[in-house]
């Protein structure tokens, strides 16, 4: 049997980029150095970029009731889990394990985006979002951000907005 060929990445591109590029969404991708020794990803993008950061978003993996879901949200605050557990039906939610996060997205910790996951996991973007014209998600790796509207990321993702963040 033969083996399916890889998906071929656009140069420098990321899934998440190719992503963006294929739908032909608008977007910026904004580089920066990465500090490994910089105690927040999302913080430290917000700096570097010299944007807000109610404007810098991260995203996260849970477990609703046994199934992972993607929940984005504001670099300032952090996940309400009953609140995502609530946005999606579901009725109890904890963080997940790390590793099977990776290894279900195809990103690493530091640099999972909410686009271009190898799987494509129920995803709820905080409500705060849409006061915003464009907010910043991971591009795919640590170090690299995309730029974009909140409503093209909803529906790109196939996401709901719901207030799942906290200050």
């Amino acid at each position: 049997m033969a083996k399916k060929p890889k998906k071929q990445q656009q140069s420098g591109g990321t899934p998440a980029t190719v992503a963006l590029t294929a739908a032909g969404t608008a977007f910026t991708v904004h580089s920066y150095e990465h500090d490994p020794a910089h105690a927040s990803y999302g913080e430290e993008a917000a700096e570097a970029m010299g944007v807000s950061p109610d404007r810098v978003f991260k995203t996260l993996v849970a477990d609703v009731d046994g199934r992972l879901t993607v929940a984005v949200v504001p670099v300032a605050g952090q996940l309400d889990l009953k609140a995502l557990a609530a946005a999606v039906g579901g009725k109890r939610a904890a963080m997940a394990d790390p590793a099977l996060a990776e290894r279900t997205t195809g990103y690493v910790r530091g640099g999972i985006s909410p686009l271009g996951q190898r799987k494509k996991l129920p995803t709820v973007i905080d409500a705060s979002a849409a006061r915003h014209a464009t907010i910043c998600v991971s591009a795919g790796r640590r170090g690299l951000e995309v730029e974009l509207a909140a409503a093209d990321l909803a529906a790109l993702t196939d996401a709901v907005l719901a207030p799942v963040g906290r200050a």
